[in-house]
This record gives C-alpha cells, sequence and structure tokens, in this order.
C-alpha cells in the first residue's frame, strides 16, 4: 500500500487582482477526507490532479524536489500562483 500524504497549499504570489481574493500565504489543507480553507472552482480544478498525484506519492518528471509542486491558475490576467506541499501524515 503507497504512503499517503496531506497536501497543504500556500498562495505565493499573485499577478493582478484574484477576483476570489486570495492574499499571499493564505492556505488550503487537503487531508484526504476534506479540504480546510477556502478554495476557488478555478483553483480547485488546477490543483486537484496534482494533489491526488502528491497524495499517493506521486513524483513527476519535471519535479526538482518530490514534496513541493508550483502551480498557476487558470485566469492568466490575475494570476495566482500556488505552492504544494506535501507531508506525511
Amino acid at each position: 500500500m503507497p504512503e499517503i500524504y496531506d497536501v497543504e497549499v500556500t498562495v505565493k504570489s499573485i499577478k493582478g487582482k484574484c477576483p476570489f481574493k486570495y492574499k499571499v500565504g493564505d492556505k488550503i489543507l487537503f487531508d484526504g477526507r476534506a479540504i480546510k480553507g477556502d478554495i476557488c472552482y478555478s483553483a480547485l480544478l488546477t490543483l486537484l490532479p496534482t494533489v491526488h498525484a502528491m497524495r499517493y506519492g506521486i513524483v513527476y518528471p519535471w519535479m526538482t524536489d518530490k514534496n513541493i509542486e508550483t502551480l498557476g491558475c487558470h485566469d492568466w490576467e490575475n494570476l495566482v500562483v500556488f505552492e504544494l506541499k506535501r507531508t506525511k501524515k
């Protein structure tokens, strides 16, 4: 059975004005049972595939650190950049 991780997502930067009103430092926790923290649907759609993979120990070839990944939302005019960090349960 694969090791299971929690994934904490932190807002690292914002270009423009986020309509969801994210602020740098805002956090969202994915623990496999719940999503703790406010999350907009665009961010959820962007983050969920990578969060799911990271929870089960998958490492993408482009990841330079197996426990950290950076993703941006789909709104390129008001880009929010998120850092995903996995930790053992």
